[in-house]
């Protein structure tokens, strides 16, 4: 009796021993799991960073020679250096914020085309080189050069507005006006404001630019 007894005790204590390492067991392989999770996340982190900054290291190029030919006529160079985290954080203040400075229409263009969505700030930005235009005969070509971009039936850009609205403009580019894409302007514009303005400011890639490093700008440049 007293050995069936022992015998009991061993086999309940070598169940016991067993579960505790089975669990054991499990939770190494579930902080080994977490671990590795983490570290891909950081790896992902990465290369979305990488890749933004080689798209806005295209988008500040294009801008910089543009600007430049302009400039070298007026006998100035510029060049666009990395915002300060106080300048960067005043983008979030306002949409308006961001589009006036050319690092941050840059970076705002780099998260657009990574959302498959770029051609939203290209038709405002064409936009409002077109309402600048003097020239009455440019302002015709660049305004069916916008129409036949962004308007028009699989336009290779086309954008996302109703069909009254591309209707109308239609009708108005055959005597184009500087408010011909007023309308369409101001819808696109209220898109990018209440839906890719706010994933921005919640993006990686913003939030890096916000924090402080010991990093002088000269240094960083572009």
């Amino acid at each position: 009796s007293r050995s069936r007894s022992c015998s009991r005790r061993r086999g309940a204590m070598q169940s016991a021993l067993i579960l505790a390492l089975q669990h054991g067991g499990r939770m190494e392989r579930g902080r080994r799991r977490s671990e590795a999770e983490e570290a891909d996340k950081g790896r992902m982190k990465r290369t979305i960073i990488k890749d933004w900054k080689a798209r806005l290291s295209y988008f500040l190029q294009n801008s910089s020679n543009s600007n430049n030919r302009k400039a070298k006529k007026a006998g100035k160079q510029r060049n666009y250096f990395r915002p300060s985290p106080e300048e960067a954080q005043l983008w979030s203040e306002a949409f308006d914020e961001l589009l006036a400075n050319k690092y941050g229409l840059a970076a705002f263009r780099a998260f657009l085309k990574s959302e498959f969505c770029e051609e939203n700030i290209e038709f405002w930005l064409a936009c409002e080189d077109f309402k600048k235009t003097k020239s009455p005969q440019k302002l015709t070509s660049k305004a069916k050069k916008i129409y036949n971009d962004f308007i028009e039936k699989e336009a290779p850009k086309e954008i996302n507005i109703d069909f009254q609205t591309k209707n109308l403009i239609a009708q108005n580019i055959q005597e184009a006006t500087h408010t011909c894409f007023s309308a369409a302007q101001k819808r696109v514009y209220s898109l990018m404001e209440n839906n890719s303005y706010p994933r921005f400011l919640e993006s990686e890639f913003y939030q890096e630019l916000c924090k402080k490093t010991p990093i002088s700008r000269a240094a960083q440049g572009t």
